[in-house]
């Protein structure tokens, strides 16, 4: 191994390293396998060190987004089921995700890898049988492929263009012209490339032509493409299940509110200003027992 090869793998072992902190999904999970479709795009908050760059990058909540494929069985193209079997030699009885990773590139995860994780599942609208499988298809020729780290980087250079550390000899590839499937790529360029496959409609340039009074759409360029476009997207539907929503109508009623607010505690995860997250207590802070005050002095024991 090359030095460079050595101090690469450290960085992306850095990177993809996990945060630290055990904090749980606010969404009920089983609803989610339950509500999870072919051709959906599942998008994830990611709590790795690369995640938390890109959520910055891109002003969002997401950083991660994966195709949903459905368990293995019920993959009908008999092509497509033969690569994600290539690629995929785990339990196929839950639904199945092509995702593409720094350190791993485009590879197979069953779903069940984010039940601690805050998702959202976006549903391209109306979208076809057919086009469904044409679409997870597509995704499916891109397993084995390595992450494009300059792609990221060239991404970010977009999104931040006044981020000028990178040097100018290390030109820009979001917008050259490679025939073929790319041998590397990423996360949401990946399902972008599957979704344009079907003409569907992510974010779409419109521009409406006034001498014939009709508009025309033109697809933008797939590098481009981050998670939270699938969550702008008009023409994906956003699928919610929270957690503590049984009871139908006035359900947050029997809600298990606690008569303190969350700033009266003094634990130190409850700095964190995303409340979208459930924390569970550590073994040790679940043996601590808060002070007490005695009545007589008030004093704090």
């Amino acid at each position: 191994m090359s030095l460079k090869e050595w101090i690469w793998g450290k960085a992306v072992a850095w990177l993809t390293r996990p945060m630290e902190g055990e904090i749980l999904s606010p969404n009920d999970f089983e609803c989610i396998m339950d509500s999870i479709r072919p051709a959906d795009v599942l998008l994830v908050e990611g709590r790795t060190r690369v995640g938390e760059i890109i959520k910055i990058l891109t002003r969002s909540s997401w950083s991660h987004s994966a195709l949903c494929i459905g368990r293995l069985d019920d993959i009908k193209n008999p092509t497509t089921a033969a690569l994600v079997r290539q690629h995929y030699d785990g339990d196929g009885s839950a639904p199945l995700l092509i995702e593409a990773e720094l350190g791993r590139g485009t590879f197979v995860r069953p779903m069940t890898h984010y039940v601690n994780h805050h998702v959202r599942i976006c549903r391209p609208t109306c979208l076809h049988y057919g086009d469904a499988g044409k679409v997870i298809a597509s995704a499916a020729k891109h397993l084995g492929n390595e992450y494009d780290v300059h792609q990221l980087l060239d991404l970010a250079r977009f999104l931040v263009p006044w981020w000028t550390i990178i040097p100018r000899r290390w030109h820009s590839s979001l917008f050259e012209h490679n025939a073929g499937i790319p041998t590397r790529t990423l996360c949401s360029t990946m399902l972008a490339h599957s979704f344009h496959k079907v003409d569907f409609p992510i974010l779409p340039l419109i521009e409406e032509d006034r001498e014939e009074g009709k508009l025309r759409l033109f697809k933008r360029n797939p590098r481009i493409f981050t998670p939270r476009d699938f969550d702008y997207s008009p023409y994906f539907s956003i699928i919610k299940c929270p957690l503590l929503r049984d009871g139908g109508a006035g359900f947050y009623h029997t809600l298990p509110w606690e008569d303190k607010s969350m700033h009266e505690l003094s634990r130190p995860y409850m700095e964190d200003p995303d409340v979208l997250r459930i924390v569970r207590p550590s073994p040790a802070d679940a043996q601590k027992t808060p002070p007490t005050e005695t009545a007589e002095s008030g004093k704090t024991e």
